[in-house]
């Protein structure tokens, strides 16, 4: 039996019919852009998120960058970041001509650890980027309290936590904003790109709108040198669609986690995700590690089961940041989690056979 780490087709069939009908919805309204759609989308995601404002964007990266700008956070700026993230965070740091500064993570939670981030505040700081890693929330109340001691802005990255809770609250709610990816691989993910930031600041919300649309709140009337970053029509009502199921299909994941957690709890050699009291992961990764990583990985490749790797190369170590002068050994968290992690298959779709044919193949290489 062939495990793919993720399938995404199921998701389609599940709804097939809810989404047919938001595709001839559109299709038949003749207006494919900043439409009633996207409008709707808005109002709905940023009530779940329990925030009073969402953008619809092209993609999170554009997300994290229009936040940035609209903060007017650029050259000269610095922004505290993971160490251990996707690139997408760094990037929009960089994109924003501000200067990433990366703080390594709690080796338990793989967040960003709160008590390392004040050594790293200089009188450039200008904003604290935390990433709610792998669907888990970041230590928000802590690092919410070193910023205001700090007057700095909090960027929350959410786009792995869509549904996430932090002692009872939403993810996407509990910075000064937050940015989004509604990749088709998310938790919530569109049929192609997608972004959005929520937020409390109406003037934030306002500025981040106009960015979206060549610096235009009124057709061919300019304000400022904006960007393209629209989400279409379709886009938006199918993450409709999706955002009605999304509790329901964290609920499988948590299914799924939970049952690997037990029976993958008596592998020494596994050191298992953990997850604080305060927090209510979605699970958009079940990120173990393992000492020898690619060989499991292997393994579990000849027998069919799917798995990736959350994220091989650091980003001070990679080829976009080369000439930074960081080298090994700089953040050996971030390096030893890169080493040693590796992601199971999970998804709201992964059949319970699929999930005993996994456990029992780890339990035995391992």
């Amino acid at each position: 039996m062939r495990i793919p780490f993720l399938e995404l087709k199921p998701g389609y069939d599940e709804l097939r019919s809810e989404f047919d009908a938001a595709y001839h919805r559109v299709m038949d309204s003749g207006w494919y852009l900043l439409g009633k759609e996207l409008e709707q989308f808005e109002t709905e995601f940023a009530t779940y998120c329990q925030a009073n404002f969402c953008v619809g964007l092209g993609n999170g990266l554009e997300a994290l960058h229009l936040i940035l700008k609209a903060y007017a956070i650029g050259g000269g700026d610095e922004v505290i970041v993971p160490s251990n993230t996707f690139i997408a965070t760094w990037l929009a740091v960089s994109y924003a001509g501000a200067t990433p500064v990366p703080v390594e993570p709690d080796p338990e939670t793989f967040n960003i650890a709160p008590e390392r981030i004040e050594a790293a505040i200089t009188s450039k700081t200008k904003a604290v980027m935390p990433v709610h890693l792998y669907g888990q929330p970041a230590d928000m109340d802590r690092i919410m309290s070193i910023a205001r001691k700090h007057g700095l802005k909090v960027i929350e990255d959410n786009a792995q936590a869509q549904g996430a809770r932090y002692k009872g609250r939403r993810t996407g709610s509990l910075g000064d904003a937050a940015a989004t990816s509604f990749y088709p691989g998310k938790n919530l993910g569109a049929f192609g790109d997608a972004g959005a930031v929520t937020t409390n600041d109406a003037e934030l919300a306002d500025r981040v709108r106009t960015l979206r649309n060549y610096g235009s709140k009124i057709k061919y009337h300019n304000d400022c040198q904006g960007y393209n970053s629209r989400m279409d029509e379709l886009q938006a009502a199918f993450l409709r669609v999706k955002l009605k199921r999304l509790d329901d299909w964290n609920s499988r994941r948590r299914a799924i986690a939970a049952r690997y957690l037990s029976e993958l709890s008596g592998t020494a050699v596994l050191k298992l995700p953990f997850v604080p009291e305060w927090a209510a992961p979605v699970w958009h990764l079940f990120a173990l590690r393992h000492p020898r990583r690619d060989e499991l990985q292997n393994s579990l490749a000849k027998l069919g089961i799917g798995t990736l790797i959350h994220y091989p190369v650091p980003p001070h170590l990679s080829g976009a940041y080369a000439k930074t002068g960081w080298k090994l050994g700089d953040f050996p968290i971030a390096e030893e989690i890169a080493k040693a992690e590796l992601s199971l298959p999970i998804g709201p779709h992964l059949e319970l056979e699929a999930q005993e044919i996994a456990i029992q193949a780890i339990r035995k290489l391992c």
